[in-house]
């Protein structure tokens, strides 16, 4: 079973996070299933860039981008090589460490 490491995040996981990780699961759904609420505006249907991530490693293991994913990846916040959306990027067999984005394109959340 592959790990998910997750660097620390000052809200969202502000000690990060080791998860084991369900194979051919998104990112953002093995982060919910543990408790790490990130946000995921479109509910998860790539037609936003809430649920943006920077993969520091382990990319190369991941389902490869869709040409609707790359498109929208150029609106995120703090784009960098090797930002996923997390929706739509699939955990394959290798670990992968994540770093969530301080901001989002979504400034304003619903209960804060």
């Amino acid at each position: 079973m592959p790990q998910l490491i997750v660097l620390p995040h000052v809200d969202l996981c502000p000690d990060g996070a080791v998860i084991d990780a369900r194979q051919g699961v998104s990112i953002c759904d093995n982060l919910l299933e543990h408790g790490i609420e990130i946000e995921h505006a479109c509910e998860k249907s790539c037609a936003c860039t809430t649920c943006h991530v920077v993969v520091r490693e382990g990319y190369s293991g991941l389902a490869e981008a869709t040409e609707l994913e790359d498109d929208l990846l150029d609106k995120a916040w703090g784009l960098e090589p090797t930002s996923r959306l997390s929706c739509q990027a699939l955990m394959g067999t290798q670990d992968v460490v994540v770093e969530i984005p301080k901001y989002s394109i979504n400034m304003v959340k619903e209960g804060h």
